[in-house]
C-alpha cells in the first residue's frame, strides 16, 4: 500500500479519488484550504487545512508524513473567470504548484500526478485530439496548466523527478453510492447548472453560443464520469510507482455531445422541462473538444465503466437531490 498526499482532496474530483484510494487501503493525507472543498467530502485519510503556496507548512507535512507520491488537484478551474482574473489563476494554478514541486524535491519526494486539462490544446486542429497535439491554450486557465506541464517536463528531464499529467476533458456525474458529488460554491458546469435549473435554483439555463461550426450550432464536449476519471488516477499511480517514467494521457471517452444534446438529456432524466435561453458566446470557449483516448487505454489498460450520458446525468441528479436535502452546503 502506498502513502499518498492528495492536494485539493476535499474538492469534486479529488474527493472521488480519495474515496477510491481509501477503499483500496492506501494511507492518505488530504491537504486542502477548503476554499472550494468541503470537510464532509473527505471520506478517508487525515485532512490538513492548508494552501499549496504555503511552503513552510508543506515542508512540515512532507517531513512528518513522507508520502510516496503526491496527487495534485488544488486549482481554480473556471474558464470565464480566468479571462477576467488571470493573475488569480497564474498565482494559484502555476506559481503555487511550483512551490509544491519545490517542497517535494527539497524533501526527496519525486513522484507527482498532475491534474491537467484539455484546455491546454486551445482550438484543436484535429478532432479527436491526441496527446502530441501542440499546446495552444486560448484562455488563462489553459495557459496556467500549460505552464505547469512545461515546468514538469523540464524538471523531469533534469532530475529523477517523474510525473504523470492527466488531461481531463469534461468531468461530470457523481459517486454511484451517492456519498459525494459536485458541490461548488458557484456552479458553472453545464450538467450541474442544468440540474439546478431543473430543481428551480435558477430561473433559466443559458446556452452560450449557437453559431459554432457543429451539427446544431452549440459547443461539443467529451463528458467523462468522475469515477472513471478516478480509476485513471489509480492506474497512473501504479504506472508511476512501477515504471518510474514520466508521461501524459488524455482522459475522455473519445466522442462528444453538443450543449443542446446534454440539455435534452437532462430534461429526459429529470422529467422537468425548464426554461432555456440562447445567448452570445463566452470568451475562451473552443467549438469542439473530444479526446483521443487510445493511449491511456493501451498503456494504462484503462477500461471505463460509465460511458453513458444518461447514466452520468442520473448519478449527478441523484446527488443534487441528496445534497439539497441532506447535506449542509459549504460545511
Amino acid at each position: 500500500m502506498a502513502k499518498i498526499m492528495v492536494t485539493g482532496g476535499a474538492g469534486y474530483i479529488g474527493s472521488h479519488v480519495v474515496k477510491l484510494l481509501g477503499e483500496c487501503g492506501h494511507k492518505l493525507i488530504v491537504y486542502d484550504d477548503l476554499s472550494n472543498g468541503n470537510k464532509w467530502a473527505v471520506l478517508y485519510g487525515d485532512l490538513i487545512k492548508g494552501n499549496v503556496g504555503d511552503e513552510e507548512l508543506l515542508n512540515k507535512v512532507f517531513k512528518q508524513f513522507k508520502p510516496d507520491i503526491v496527487m495534485h488537484f488544488a486549482a481554480f478551474i473556471q474558464v470565464n473567470e480566468s479571462v477576467k482574473k488571470p493573475i488569480k489563476y497564474y498565482q494559484n494554478n502555476t506559481s503555487n504548484t511550483l512551490t509544491l514541486i519545490k517542497a517535494m524535491i527539497n524533501n526527496n519526494i519525486n513522484k507527482f500526478i498532475f491534474s491537467s486539462t484539455a484546455a491546454v490544446y486551445g482550438i484543436p486542429s484535429k478532432i479527436p485530439v491526441t496527446e502530441d497535439h501542440p499546446l495552444k491554450p486560448i484562455n488563462p486557465y489553459g495557459q496556467s496548466k500549460t505552464f505547469v506541464e512545461k515546468i514538469l517536463k523540464d524538471i523531469s528531464y533534469s532530475s529523477n523527478f517523474n510525473y504523470v499529467s492527466l488531461r481531463y476533458f469534461n468531468v461530470a456525474g457523481a459517486d454511484p453510492d451517492c456519498k459525494i458529488g459536485q458541490a461548488y460554491r458557484e456552479s458553472t458546469h453545464l450538467i450541474t447548472r442544468a440540474l439546478k435549473t431543473a430543481k428551480g435554483e435558477y430561473e433559466k439555463l443559458q446556452i452560450f453560443g449557437t453559431d459554432y461550426p457543429t451539427k446544431d450550432g452549440t459547443c461539443v464536449r467529451d463528458y467523462i464520469h468522475v469515477v472513471d476519471l478516478a480509476e485513471a488516477h489509480i492506474l497512473a499511480m501504479d504506472y508511476l510507482l512501477n515504471q518510474n517514467v514520466s508521461d501524459v494521457f488524455n482522459c475522455g471517452y473519445g466522442h462528444g455531445f453538443t450543449v443542446r444534446e446534454v440539455v435534452n438529456t437532462v430534461k429526459k432524466v429529470t422529467q422537468i422541462d425548464f426554461l432555456v435561453e440562447e445567448t452570445d458566446r463566452r470568451e475562451g470557449d473552443p467549438p469542439e473538444l473530444v479526446a483521443d483516448s487510445s493511449k491511456i487505454k493501451n498503456v494504462l489498460k484503462w477500461k471505463p465503466k460509465y460511458d453513458n450520458l444518461e447514466f452520468i446525468i442520473k448519478t449527478a441528479w441523484e446527488w443534487e437531490k441528496k445534497y439539497t436535502t441532506e447535506i449542509k452546503p459549504n460545511s
